[in-house]
């Protein structure tokens, strides 16, 4: 059963967009906000040093002066002394400070404490201010601090109106584009879902080209791979069933009629079934190979193309009824599995050996190019059918069916397999005056795991042919 998340990917992906935008939004206002604040409290402050320099110079009487002067709508000027109003701009259009009482009386104490500039709190909010004397009178001048502030307050507000718009749009937006971006992945996993041991034919539709439809091409790749590694497991295993069932047969067959009495009829059902038994038991040799060398169990190293020419000349003597030759010896170096290597080299001779008469010559021989090394074996018998070339690389595929020639059926499989395992392939062409040459290829580079496995034979086959062969 799939786990419910509470909050799933989509949301979580448009949550984090929406964040970063917030944030941008955020902070690009901010800055802004701050920008102007400071340009409007730096304008109010030049305001009243111009005020400060103009009544220190005027010389005039404090009443005629602030009588003079012009208000604007967020500044106001009077004339006092201590906390008696002499003289005070009309409100409006100025400020209405005159008749504030608690602000006159804290402009009364900031005065006496000498502070001649500052910030007070006034009806109408803060204000700056700025006071020049003048005989026994002082005249001041105050600026509205959020009156001055309007503009940019306003501008704030139309900023954070505009910007939650935009998030609401990018939110609406984000939600139709991550779903769409979503619906691939969610095709695949409900695919994925329904993927059975017994069913691996269902894939995705790859559309698009983006990295979501790579993804779905990947999988569906994958899935292609798991179904051919599915289908030639148990293509093996049936084999291996009808490959295990004849020799338990023919030993159940055996026991059941042998007479316990007799000692010839004794000797000769345990001969017969220690016979099965060792061929049972070579046929798990070559699975456990084969498997081994599927799975890329290979270990890489140098591998010296005349040296290995050599020893495989040492063992292929030991192989009788031939007469055994090294043809030619290549030289230069290749990166692959030694022993896996002279593995594939034995089997190609071993094959050789009981497909063709006894007493007849066999070549190896080994040489190497720009690109691979080639290691071949030469045999001088009935040769290999063109038409049958493509099944002898098969599992439990034989080309001849007489009777007196041993083994699996897995020996060229595991040469195929040891040779794409090294990126190389093995080829089969014919001897000049008769015979077959099995060449493996490997090229110069190193090792790698097989992608490209032998594939098995129908278990019909193999039944049949041990048909033919019975």
């Amino acid at each position: 059963m799939r786990r419910v998340r509470p909050v799933s990917a989509r949301v979580r992906l448009l949550a984090a967009i929406l964040g970063v935008v917030l944030l941008g939004l955020i902070i690009a206002g901010g800055v802004t906000f701050f920008v102007q604040s400071e340009r409007v409290l730096a304008n109010a402050g030049r305001q009243l040093d111009g005020f400060v320099s103009t009544v220190s110079t005027s010389g005039q009487d404090p009443a005629d002066l602030v009588a003079a002067a012009v208000p604007g709508r967020t500044d106001g000027t009077l004339a006092l002394r201590r906390t008696t109003v002499l003289a005070t701009t009309p409100a409006p259009p100025g400020l209405p400070l005159a008749d504030d009482e608690a602000f006159l009386r804290d402009l009364s104490a900031a005065l006496d404490r000498g502070e001649m500039r500052g910030r007070l709190s006034t009806a109408v909010g803060p204000v700056l201010y700025a006071a020049v004397a003048e005989g026994d009178a002082t005249i001041v001048q105050a600026i509205s601090i959020d009156q001055r502030m309007e503009l940019v307050t306003l501008s704030t507000s139309t900023y954070a109106i505009a910007g939650a718009i935009v998030v609401l749009a990018v939110g609406v937006a984000g939600w139709f584009v991550t779903g769409r971006l979503f619906s691939p992945l969610r095709k695949l996993r409900d695919t994925t879902d329904a993927i059975t041991i017994a069913d691996l034919g269902a894939r995705v539709s790859a559309d698009g080209n983006d990295e979501i439809a790579d993804l779905t091409a990947s999988v569906n790749s994958m899935l292609d791979r798991l179904a051919m590694s599915v289908a030639a497991q148990r293509q093996l295993l049936d084999d291996v069933r009808h490959e295990l069932k004849t020799p338990i047969t023919i030993v159940r067959g055996h026991l059941e009629t042998m007479n316990p009495s007799d000692p010839d009829d004794v000797e000769e059902t345990r001969d017969l079934g220690i016979s099965e038994l060792d061929r049972l038991s070579r046929l798990v040799d070559d699975i456990d190979a084969l498997a081994d060398v599927e799975a890329g169990s290979l270990s890489a190293g140098v591998v010296d193309v005349g040296a290995l020419t050599d020893r495989v000349g040492e063992l292929v003597a030991a192989i009788p009824e031939h007469t055994w030759t090294i043809e030619a010896r290549g030289r230069g170096r290749i990166v692959g599995d030694h022993d896996r290597l002279v593995q594939a080299w034995l089997q190609l001779a071993d094959n050789a050996a009981k497909y063709t008469p006894a007493g007849s010559p066999i070549e190896i021989g080994s040489a190497t190019d720009d690109a691979a090394a080639s290691f071949w074996v030469r045999d001088h018998g009935p040769g290999i059918p063109p038409a049958a070339r493509h099944r002898v690389f098969r599992r439990f595929d034989r080309v001849s069916t007489r009777r007196g020639v041993e083994g699996s059926g897995l020996g060229l499989s595991i040469v195929e397999a040891i040779a794409k395992a090294h990126d190389g392939h093995c080829t089969i062409a014919d001897t000049p005056g008769g015979g077959a040459t099995l060449t493996l290829r490997i090229p110069l580079g190193g090792t790698h795991a097989p992608t490209d496995l032998p594939t098995p034979v129908r278990a019909g086959d193999v039944v049949l042919q041990r048909e033919a062969t019975g």
